[in-house]
């Protein structure tokens, strides 16, 4: 139960009805039962040192400091090495989440690349590339230029795209100077067949996350909510291999099938199962940070997340919805903004959140203050151009699933 003031008086409300007092989230239906359950979980956690949430948010400008920067899209680029091209061509991703990136298709690019994006204020890149037919993305004519690129720019943070390795290409990407190793954790066999054309199994992929944590890069494994055409079905498998092979933290995104076939259509997650999820992924890994990426449907199914995501006590999520960080102060979790773009979302997402003292620590007031003034700039705004309402969708073009492009 959380306490509300009406007319100085203490009132306790319960979670379901306290998120009527969010004003973007007072009409957006909830399962109440799943409320009650999360709000039950968290009673329990009572007397325990809860860590903050941390809110990656292009809004909160005004909170912009000398350590908090504005910063381009430049920030923490895409490199692939193969350019667009992948041999899997899954069904929810078709390599075209490789398209908007920057090719590198030799060392040589890469070099010259990395060089180029370091001028331009890049703090690190993602780099990635298509698999071949085993799910395999073949850097190994790139290990010595990362190698040279860490040596001569040692603050300059990689993290890679691994897809399936064994414990050899482990420890050449460790040696290489990788920062951080990234894989979708997949437990359904018949996604990895029906979903990826892949003909490889479950176990490749738990060998590839245990092969990973031996090294000392560190390890921020990827489930995909709703892989399996929409539905979920082997998401809690992929939950207890994360757990018998303990990563830095773990990234959970819903998919978003933006190119999927017509002949192979996705439908879009339904949002109490992922909410539920997001329940039983705090309690399998409880002192594992848990992050909700920038990738998940849109419109009413991003609020119902968001607000599950918080109440489910994730540790970070990246670009939430209006109203999720009030909602979030007003269920007395300690806040933490960076005001960030989507590639800072990003780099900090793979990295693990470094840093528990990173952001700014928001109150309540503070936090109702910010929303009410943005939210007065909208409606301004949207005055402005007739009531034609403006909409702004940060991060849409990211990589809507992680998914079989090496990610």
């Amino acid at each position: 139960m959380t306490e509300e003031f009406c007319c100085g008086v203490s009132v306790m409300s319960n979670w379901y009805d306290l998120v009527q007092h969010v004003e973007p989230l007072e009409d957006l239906p909830l399962d109440r039962d799943l409320v009650q359950s999360l709000e039950s979980d968290w009673a329990s956690l009572a007397g325990r040192d809860i860590p903050p949430v941390h809110f990656y948010t292009p809004t909160f400008k005004s909170y912009q400091t000398s350590e908090l920067k504005d910063c381009g899209k430049s920030a923490w680029p895409a490199v692939s090495i193969t350019g667009g091209d992948c041999k899997l061509q899954c069904d929810h991703c078709k390599a075209k989440i490789l398209e908007p990136m920057i090719p590198a298709r030799t060392p040589e690019d890469l070099w010259r690349v990395v060089n180029g994006i370091i001028e331009d204020g890049a703090q690190g890149m993602l780099l990635t590339g298509g698999s071949n037919h085993r799910n395999e993305v073949e850097y190994d004519n790139y290990y010595s230029t990362i190698r040279r690129i860490k040596d001569e720019f040692p603050d300059f943070r990689i993290a890679m795209h691994t897809a399936l390795v064994d414990d050899n290409i482990a420890q050449s990407m460790e040696q290489a100077g990788i920062d951080a190793a990234m894989m979708d954790v997949i437990g359904s066999q018949d996604t990895i067949t029906q979903v990826y054309h892949l003909r490889r199994s479950v176990d490749d992929f738990e060998a590839t996350l245990e092969s990973l944590v031996k090294t000392n890069m560190k390890v921020v494994p990827h489930i995909v909510i709703g892989l399996h055409y929409g539905r979920l079905l082997g998401e809690w498998n992929a939950l207890e291999m994360i757990q018998r092979h303990l990563p830095d933290a773990v990234v959970l995104v819903v998919v978003m099938p933006f190119y999927a076939p017509e002949s192979r259509p996705f439908v879009t997650p339904d949002t109490e199962a992922v909410g539920r999820f997001f329940m039983d992924a705090r309690k399998a890994l409880p002192e594992t940070p848990l992050l909700l990426g920038c990738a998940r449907p849109p419109g009413q199914a991003k609020l119902q997340i968001d607000a599950y995501a918080v109440m489910a006590g994730l540790n970070g999520i990246a670009h939430p919805s209006d109203g999720v960080v009030e909602l979030a102060a007003r269920l007395e979790r300690r806040i933490r903004v960076t005001p960030a773009c989507c590639s800072i979302a990003v780099g900090d997402e793979v990295m693990a959140v470094e840093g528990a003292n990173s952001g700014i620590e928001l109150d309540l007031n503070t936090i109702l203050a910010e929303e009410k003034k943005r939210r007065e700039l909208a409606r301004v705004s949207a005055s402005g151009l007739g009531g034609i309402r403006v909409v702004s969708q940060a991060g849409a073009g990211m990589a809507a699933s992680g998914g079989c492009c090496g990610t």
